[in-house]
């Protein structure tokens, strides 16, 4: 006989010995309900067999419809626990670009050059290089240095040596030119060099022509200093 399940509507088919002459108490298994099911003609024309039980007896849930049969690729097997695994390949590193490293290294390098023309632009070549400590090539400045007054050298109420020195920058040349560092040394009578300083200029830049004065003095010079030597700072002075 054939069951349906009044909450769900899900049907089954049952021997029907199994419900007997008097009926008995049936549950769903797909949604646990449960109902007492009559006995059906074609039983009732039988004996009976059997009582029914006191506890209602599931009835198990008829097989799922098979599906319609479509085309799969069959999933591969699983390997077993102890299945050989392949050693893993360490990662490949890719090789570096020599072109690249060298387009990096040019560009660097511009920048570096760009960065020492803007210095020497606005430092002045003799100048920039005094600055980083580096001696400069025997370029000629087309400046004059005078110094009409012979230096003052008295020695102070403290005890110390003054020297005071004064000067002028000359440019005799027709277009403007760019001053560098006024280097001052005193030398003893064997002419080697017993003390030196650097004497900043009134100016960086003289006109066609022009000159400007300067003025400087150091305390506690050497008493055997005899001779005043000036130059520019990394170049010989005309």
């Amino acid at each position: 006989m054939i069951l349906q399940c009044p909450e769900c509507r899900t049907r089954y088919v049952v021997p029907d010995s199994a419900i007997g002459v008097n009926g008995r108490a049936v549950r769903c298994a797909s949604c646990k309900h449960s109902w007492f099911q009559e006995a059906s003609q074609a039983v009732l024309d039988e004996p009976v067999q059997a009582l029914l039980p006191e506890e209602p007896e599931s009835i198990p849930a008829p097989p799922p419809a098979a599906a319609p049969e479509e085309d799969y690729e069959s999933a591969p097997a699983e390997e077993p626990e102890d299945a050989y695994v392949a050693p893993a390949i360490p990662p490949v590193h890719a090789r570096r670009n020599p072109a690249r490293r060298w387009t990096i290294a040019a560009i660097l390098a511009g920048v570096l050059m760009l960065g020492a023309v803007a210095a020497l632009t606005y430092f002045g070549t003799p100048q920039f290089a005094g600055r980083l400590g580096l001696a400069s090539g025997a370029t000629d400045v087309p400046l004059l240095l005078e110094v009409p007054r012979k230096p003052e050298r008295r020695t102070l109420a403290s005890g110390n040596e003054l020297f005071a020195v004064t000067g002028r920058v000359i440019n005799p040349t027709d277009t403007a030119q760019r001053v560098p560092d006024i280097v001052a040394e005193l030398r003893d009578a064997q002419g080697r060099v017993v003390y030196s300083w650097t004497i900043t200029p009134p100016v960086r830049t003289l006109p066609a022509k022009g000159q400007a004065e300067f003025n400087s003095a150091e305390v506690d010079v050497p008493k055997g200093s005899r001779e005043l030597n000036l130059s520019f700072a990394g170049a010989n002075a005309g």
